[in-house]
């Protein structure tokens, strides 16, 4: 049979059988709330169930669970998306997107998929309701926010930003102050410093061995600007929380 031929046999069968889609503007106004970090929006779409409910959803697959997971890349795409457009750094949006989507590929009921998109659709939320404290961004420094992100174990200096984005060193300075305020050098630190803490709570590397992964000077300076930020050592830090959450 051609595709043709079908397509036209599948298209008279879903008519009869009235099996449409749920409206597109309920997606968008969906996918909007998260982009604009509607955390009151997105709990309400999440505890009505939407995405656990198949009914309008689209039959992608006959197989229930791989047509849920089907489903879930679809949602996670549309998300990272929207949220790139609505000033997320485009490295960590397709991160969070790649690690959501290999957590579901080894979720083996619908049960733990939708768990997952509630879980996913939250984190991308939080972070869009976070990053909507701040101003708008002008194009420079979200251009070295992103750089940043991307780059946070090699050594990042003002230097190097203003070369990535063809500024001078005293006003890209003056620009992210007074955009972020927070200076150039301690929002690289920042950042350094809140991987840090992950590499401590979810692996085993040792001290040296982050200090060394992030650049840092020495473990001694590691270990220095840590306390510093922190208000406790890596150790403590780690010996506190150490695999402590998901």
């Amino acid at each position: 049979m051609s595709l043709d031929k079908e397509w036209f046999q599948n298209e008279l069968y879903e008519r009869e059988i009235s099996n449409s889609h749920r409206p597109m503007e309920d997606e968008y106004t969906f996918y909007s709330a998260v982009r604009s970090g509607d955390l009151e929006a997105v709990q309400n779409n999440l505890d009505k169930k939407v995405f656990a409910d198949p009914t309008g959803m689209g039959i992608l697959s006959k197989n229930p669970l791989t047509n849920k997971k089907y489903h879930f890349v679809i949602t996670t795409a549309m998300i990272t998306r929207y949220c790139v457009e609505g000033g997320m750094e485009l490295e960590q949006a397709y991160r969070l997107s790649d690690f959501y989507i290999l957590k579901m590929d080894s979720c083996n009921s619908e049960q733990a998929i939708d768990e997952l998109h509630r879980k996913m659709t939250l984190d991308f939320t939080n972070k869009m309701h976070l990053l909507k404290k701040n101003t708008v961004l002008s194009k420079p420094i979200t251009l070295c926010i992103d750089y940043i992100y991307k780059h946070i174990n090699d050594r990042i200096t003002v230097d190097i930003l203003s070369e990535y984005v063809k500024l001078s060193t005293s006003y890209l300075s003056r620009l992210f102050k007074k955009e972020l305020g927070i200076s150039v050098s301690d929002y690289i630190r920042e950042k350094k410093i809140e991987n840090a803490q992950n590499l401590l709570k979810y692996t085993d590397y040792s001290l040296v061995e982050i200090a060394n992964y992030l650049s840092f000077s020495s473990e001694s300076h590691f270990i220095h600007v840590f306390e510093d930020m922190v208000g406790m050592t890596p150790k403590k830090y780690r010996d506190t929380y150490y695999r402590a959450s998901w």
